[in-house]
């Protein structure tokens, strides 16, 4: 399959996502977060590995590995410990200070490993002495943790980045590096028409058009994502404590989960329309059965407790995020080199 065919079946998917957000926006995102999510970490784990996570350096990702249990720990922690831990008479679960004080001290310092992760990934693409990584590594440990605290930083790098900035942004750094390879019609409309679904839920149906979230979606939601709208609505509406009300029930809720839907959708269909370009399919026969059986069980983890199957891909779900930061830097990279092109060429023709 031709670069040009992809390009216009993005198209289609694109458009495709940005209606079924128009119509069930919880229920999509619910939908492809469960089923599409696993096989996209899956499959894309498998074929950055292939790739030696596009750094210099081939071990690289166990830095980056060590650096997402780090994050999510305490995450994971957390819920064992409330499912598993000790209870007293009432049910209630016991939290001594010294397990407090463990899970708030890696909730502290979680904005700073994240930055950590990301920073020192610019740093794997461009620095090969190990004793200028070193140093570096060092002084970006030292910056993230004293800026931490500062709510700009948790907002970023605990919120935003491993979702919004990974599944929207990252994506159109990777359809714009395309369009600028190919210089083709094709290319062009589908980092134009990427934007312009993202664009139309502020302007086509902004009231919701009737639009009424399922109990079920509900319920998954509350234990999955509703931070993320909360912190949204914080952000950028001024709205300190957003309510039930406001994130299910809304115009402007509404209107920014067909958002967040359309992007968690069309980032994982995007995958999977590039098998035939980046052939993440090309592995062994027992590797893809694995992957294949792995993903079915994912999603029947999801299918019995949303929030099972959430915390039981949590460190799935971070770690490919965390081991494509190297990739992300290189299609900057990448951006930065094919616009110099273009400059250059109008420079020399001038």
């Amino acid at each position: 399959m031709n670069v040009a065919r992809v390009n216009y079946i993005n198209i289609g998917l694109m458009v495709f996502s940005c209606i079924i957000a128009f119509i069930v926006p919880f229920e999509l995102f619910l939908f492809s977060y469960a089923v599409l999510g696993p096989l996209h970490y899956l499959t894309e784990i498998s074929w950055l590995h292939k790739r030696q996570y596009f750094s210099p350096n081939r071990n690289d990702w166990i830095w980056l590995s060590i650096l997402t249990i780090i994050i999510v720990f305490p995450g994971i922690f957390s819920y064992a410990y409330v499912e598993a831990g000790p209870k007293d008479t009432s049910g209630n679960t016991i939290i001594t200070p010294a397990i407090a004080n463990m899970v708030n001290f890696f909730a502290d310092i979680n904005p700073a490993v994240m930055f950590l992760a990301f920073s020192a990934s610019l740093i794997m693409i461009l620095v090969k002495k190990t004793s200028y990584r070193l140093v570096s590594f060092l002084l970006l440990a030292i910056v993230g943790y004293l800026i931490r605290t500062q709510d700009l930083s948790v907002i970023i790098f605990t919120i935003f980045l491993p979702t919004l900035v990974h599944v929207f942004l990252f994506t159109g750094a990777f359809i714009l590096v395309g369009a600028l390879k190919s210089n083709s019609t094709s290319g062009l409309m589908s980092i134009l028409v990427f934007i312009g679904c993202a664009v139309s839920f502020f302007f086509i149906l902004p009231d919701g058009a009737g639009y009424q979230i399922s109990e079920y979606a509900k319920q998954s939601y509350e234990v999955s994502f509703r931070s993320l709208n909360e912190q949204i609505f914080r952000s950028f509406l001024q709205e300190s404590s957003p309510g039930e009300e406001t994130i299910y029930y809304s115009s402007t809720g509404i209107l920014i989960t067909r958002f967040i839907a359309y992007a968690y959708t069309y980032h994982y269909l995007n995958w999977f329309s590039k098998t035939s370009i980046i052939k993440w399919h090309e592995v062994s026969r027992p590797q893809l059965v694995a992957i294949f059986a792995l993903w079915i069980l994912a999603v029947a983890l999801y299918v019995s407790n949303y929030h099972t199957g959430l915390m039981a891909l949590y460190f799935l779900s971070f770690l490919h995020v965390v081991l494509e930061f190297p990739l992300n830097f290189q299609s900057f990279r990448q951006i930065g080199q094919e616009v110099s092109k273009r400059f250059r060429g109008q420079g020399s023709t001038a």
